[in-house]
């Protein structure tokens, strides 16, 4: 009877133990994800506020679309790591609530891809038909273009939303849910939306990323610099290509979610395939681009400046 109540005990403190492991990982998970937001943000600030000080790179559609993607990525890793920490904490919110963050994330990872044929494009014009760049690369232009990426990335989601409310009794929206989509998806229907949308949007921004890719490294081999503006160019477009395949990569967090019952396993996902392709976009174009390492300096040195003043 003493080994058997021993022996629970034991048990218990093991489990208690482990509980308490595992929260402090999920503290320190969220912790770092909280602070590699916090960097990317600052470099998101940084960037923007050059875009909106200098007047010739506002008016540039390049700029114009990227900083269309870095708007998008930053609310996509919002949205992103609030349902992570609502579903690692068990957090419930009403049902219309749900439904918005879901449309935001879902919506706004659609447009990244669109976002990323449309500089390509805008580079495969640049190089190849520098005569009409001024002419199709208007800063008017970009800005329709970005409306249509919008519309274009709400469209699923707008007959993802038909279809759920016209499936369900009206008594469910006024439940609390956990804020995941396999609570929202109550129809067969909205499954085969989200996946046919997501198969023709990244299928298309592929074959647009490498007919752009080829076209402009056969301009590049033609003018046979390594220093050329082609050259340049192909870099970007290649860069623009290894984000979708990393994007593409957040399918595998679907089967991951479905089949693996690793404890972290949304974490793990939600960093590998969430949060990475959007972390290096800032560097493609902040760190890379010569307009805004320039500006950058400038920014920073004038605050280093002031504060060795004071």
């Amino acid at each position: 009877m003493n080994n058997s109540t021993a022996l629970n005990g034991n048990l218990t403190e093991s489990s208690l133990n482990i509980d308490r492991n595992l929260e402090n990982a999920k503290l320190a998970c969220l912790i770092f994800l909280l602070l590699s937001f916090v960097l990317f943000l600052h470099l998101v600030v940084a960037i923007l506020h050059v875009f909106f000080t200098a007047h010739h790179i506002r008016e540039s559609a390049r700029y114009i679309l990227f900083s269309n993607m870095l708007f998008t990525d930053t609310l996509h890793l919002m949205m992103g790591l609030f349902l992570l920490v609502t579903m690692m904490y068990l957090i419930y919110f009403p049902v219309p609530w749900c439904i918005i963050v879901q449309i935001l994330s879902t919506s706004t990872f659609r447009v990244t891809p669109y976002n990323l044929a449309a500089m390509a494009l805008e580079r495969y014009i640049a190089i190849c038909h520098p005569l009409r760049h001024e002419e199709l690369c208007t800063a008017q232009r970009a800005h329709g273009v970005i409306a249509v990426i919008w519309v274009i990335g709400l469209i699923p989601s707008a007959a993802d939303l038909i279809v759920m409310t016209t499936s369900v009794n009206k008594s469910f929206f006024l439940l609390k849910i956990l804020c995941t989509r396999a609570w929202l998806f109550v129809n067969p229907v909205q499954t085969q939306i989200r996946s046919l949308s997501l198969i023709i949007s990244f299928t298309l921004v592929g074959l647009t990323i490498i007919y752009t890719y080829t076209r402009v490294m056969l301009v590049a081999k033609r003018i046979a610099s390594g220093d050329s503006s082609a050259m340049k160019a192909c870099k970007t477009i290649l860069l623009h290509g290894a984000q979708l395949i990393l994007c593409m990569t957040a399918f595998i967090s679907v089967l991951t979610d479905q089949y693996v019952s690793f404890p972290f396993i949304h974490v793990v996902t939600f960093i590998l395939f969430l949060c990475v392709p959007r972390f290096i976009s800032p560097l493609i174009y902040g760190l890379r681009d010569e307009a805004f390492q320039k500006y950058i300096r400038k920014l920073y040195f004038l605050k280093h400046s002031e504060i060795a003043a004071l």
